[in-house]
């Protein structure tokens, strides 16, 4: 945790999101990590003017650092989609998904397979509850149509040396309504979430972030645009987009589509 800590104090004060035209890098990091926009899983990468102006004061970066930490209550700072009255043919087009989910998985039960493919690990130095490999080409892809078969990111568990996979997490423009939402997955059986009502602090108070009960950030008290201009901070209503995990090798639909895994791995 400590190593962590230092490394979201050397993020913040060094700005290293402060980008006008990120761009995808695809090398692994080395030595202390330095993050774009287009490094963090399920961003909309199909607007990058957007990207940069939701990039103010490293948001984004924090909020991926601490994901990561995974000790996040996400409280008032998430937003789920709506469970929706079963319509027929909803179990039928989930299954679907998991069907293809399962297909696109299978073929990366070992990991180097994925890197081999394209799909890059989001800062592997940094201990993980669940490791993220996204594929850029398929977070594009996702920002203009739905393809099963090709998820954002892989989702792994490590163990020792090696990786696990467990799932794949897909995502959708933050445009997007849960009627179209609900095209790509039946809102009966998924539910999306995306991560909202973010203050960023001011540049002179950033380190109030990693204090236990923070005004700031996706663990912050602050939850509303008032509030925070009040603070001196900058309010993001929505960073990042729509997600939804599935894990499709569980055995049965509560499993394969588990908010409450979701939750204990925050993305």
């Amino acid at each position: 945790m400590r190593n962590l800590i230092l490394m979201l104090i050397s993020l913040l004060a060094s700005g290293a999101m402060g980008q006008q035209q990120p761009a995808v890098n695809n090398a692994q990091p080395s030595g202390q990590p330095t993050m774009n926009m287009a490094d963090m899983p399920g961003h909309d990468m199909s607007n990058m003017k957007g990207m940069a102006e939701e990039d103010n004061n490293g948001a984004a970066s924090l909020h991926a650092m601490q994901s990561m930490a995974g000790h996040m209550d996400m409280g008032p700072h998430m937003k789920m989609t709506a469970l929706r009255p079963a319509q027929p043919g909803d179990a039928e087009r989930a299954q679907q998904v998991v069907e293809a989910a399962r297909k696109a998985c299978a073929k990366y039960m070992d990991y180097h397979t994925a890197l081999a493919d394209g799909f890059k690990i989001f800062h592997p130095e940094v201990p993980q509850k669940m490791y993220h490999f996204t594929n850029y080409s398929y977070a594009v892809q996702a920002a203009f149509s739905f393809n099963p078969e090709h998820p954002t990111s892989l989702l792994y568990e490590k163990h020792g040396d090696e990786y696990k996979l467990i799932g794949a997490m897909y995502t959708a423009p933050k445009r997007l309504g849960e009627d179209e939402l609900n095209q790509r997955i039946p809102l009966s059986i998924a539910q999306w979430h995306e991560h909202v009502n973010f203050c960023a602090p001011p540049a002179d108070r950033r380190q109030e972030l990693l204090a236990p009960h923070p005004q700031f950030g996706l663990r912050g008290s602050i939850t509303t645009a008032e509030a925070c201009t009040a603070a001196g901070g900058t309010f993001h209503p929505v960073i990042f987009n729509w997600m939804v995990h599935v894990y499709p090798f569980e055995r049965d639909q509560a499993s394969i589509w588990s908010v409450e895994r979701q939750h204990s791995h925050p993305d």
